[in-house]
């Protein structure tokens, strides 16, 4: 099991920049493939973005492709996501999740989860 800890969330216009973070405790992070996931407010959990434990091969959903970028630092225990050219629709609670194993893009198939930090881009 990893403890997983969000941050970096906030307001920002359409168009700007924001970059999460996401703080693994425990020593077998690396071992964990690492995704990211949001929901905003009346719709489901959806996916985002997946690292594999490596860190060599990442996947992201269309909506999200050329835009944002997940990156992972094993020595650190830590996994990213910057998030460019940010649009009002992406606006939601993102999460942080982890799964020991390999990746992949369904919400269920991971047992570690943090908090959520709060995106809103305003129009």
């Amino acid at each position: 099991q990893v403890q997983l800890v969000e941050s970096g969330g906030g307001l920002v216009q359409a168009g700007g920049s924001l970059k999460l973070s996401c703080a693994a405790s425990g020593r077998t992070f690396s071992q964990y493939a690492m995704g990211w996931f949001r929901q905003a407010p009346g719709k489901a959990r959806e996916f985002v973005a997946t690292i594999t434990r490596s860190g060599g091969i990442t996947y992201y959903a269309d909506s999200v492709k050329g835009r944002f970028t997940i990156s992972r630092d094993n020595a650190k225990n830590t996994v990213s996501l910057q998030m460019n050219s940010l649009k009002p629709e992406d606006t939601a609670v993102y999460y942080c999740a982890g799964r020991a194993g390999t990746t992949t893009t369904q919400a269920p198939m991971y047992a570690n989860w943090g908090q959520g930090t709060q995106v809103t881009v305003s129009s």
